[in-house]
């Protein structure tokens, strides 16, 4: 019987930790609670990309239209 206990706690320690794990992590999948982390990435990594979707992303949340600094289009003849 003691020659069972090692592949036991080989195979059984493995076992017991991702059960203890699911639960978290089925929470923050649920949760969403890592979505800070790709954007943190994606910010140190991947400059360009993130500037150009913070970019994106500001033009999409604009209701109207930018002005022209030189104000309205007019045509001339």
């Amino acid at each position: 019987m003691d020659v069972w206990v090692p592949y036991r706690i080989l195979c059984g320690g493995p076992a017991v930790v991702l059960g203890a794990l699911t639960g978290p992590a089925l929470h923050v999948r649920r949760r969403g609670g890592a979505g800070g982390v790709p954007a943190a990435y994606e910010e140190a990594f991947r400059a360009t990309g993130h500037a150009a979707y913070q970019e994106i992303r500001a033009e999409a949340e604009r209701k109207t239209p930018a002005a022209s600094p030189d104000g309205p289009f007019r045509r001339t003849r």
